[in-house]
């Protein structure tokens, strides 16, 4: 699946697009758009993609992402029964009601500071889930209230952590874009087996070591290391669909066990063996 600029459309009597139980773990969709989204997910665990963070979450998970930043649905790969809601908002409603009323200028703040992608925890994420859960049977006027509620208890929160130091900033212009967008999903379609650097070179009509400065400038990370991480979130998903571990190696376009085993733990903090161990235990 290739990466896309993902066109969105509020509802027609309101000033949000809400997603209600939305299911697209069948479909690796790494997108991207201008809305800013607040997504939640529960009875599930899965993979946190943002911009260059990958990172587990178990059991539920609350994410406020900003404009453009690139992310996978957090529903991928998922096999049990889950619960999730997606809430778009309009960077155009941001600039215009939460500069212009003096009482929201901490959720301007908090959108803001969304462009480093923020996942909420604790009693924050398990209050919040709870509205967003209920928010479709709400009539306009009363989500529109409840909506900014739900942002304002987020700006008055301190139980968050931010997933990049830096805000992730969609600065290319469209033919830049472009060329990001084809490299991801080359990277989707190809990472099984040996990618060359003189392959990511000639797609994008660079040389290798022209290729290099700008995939790290366009991304903040080497190919090579973002090729790892891609291929270990992988690796992760099939181990837990009950892959061994040298099948999930070969499978993620590793050539050698010793080196997927190291890859595996200088990424995750532990091997493949204890991850996985570490996943049946939970289960059982």
């Amino acid at each position: 699946m290739k990466i896309q600029l993902e066109q969105i459309n509020p509802d027609a009597k309101s000033s949000f697009r809400l997603l209600h139980n939305p299911r697209l773990n069948d479909l690796f969709y790494w997108h991207f758009h201008p809305e800013y989204e607040l997504v939640y997910i529960e009875g599930a665990n899965g993979t946190r993609h943002v911009g260059d963070h990958i990172s587990q979450y178990e059991h539920s998970d609350l994410v406020l992402i900003g404009s453009n930043i690139p992310h996978l649905n957090f529903d991928y790969g998922i096999q049990t029964e889950y619960k999730k809601e997606v809430l778009h908002v309009s960077s155009a409603f941001k600039n215009k009601i939460f500069t212009e009323i003096p009482e929201l200028s901490d959720v301007f703040e908090l959108f803001e500071k969304s462009q480093h992608g923020i996942a909420f925890t604790g009693n924050t994420k398990v209050t919040i889930g709870s509205r967003l859960k209920k928010l479709y049977v709400l009539s306009p006027f009363t989500q529109f209230l409840e909506v900014l509620h739900i942002f304002s208890i987020l700006a008055a929160t301190e139980e968050y952590v931010l997933l990049h130091d830096y805000p992730v900033i969609n600065k290319y212009s469209q033919k830049q874009q472009d060329r990001l967008k084809n490299i991801y999903a080359f990277i989707d379609e190809n990472y099984q087996r040996k990618i060359e650097l003189k392959e990511m070179a000639a797609l994008c009509n660079l040389s290798k070591e022209a290729f290099c400065r700008y995939f790290k400038g366009a991304t903040g990370s080497p190919f090579t290391s973002f090729l790892n991480q891609y291929r270990i979130s992988q690796a992760k998903r099939l181990l837990l669909k009950g892959k061994n571990i040298s099948e999930t190696c070969y499978d993620c376009g590793y050539e050698s066990l010793s080196y997927f085993n190291r890859a595996f733990k200088k990424i995750t903090a532990e091997n493949p063996s204890d991850f996985k161990k570490r996943y049946l235990k939970r289960q059982l």
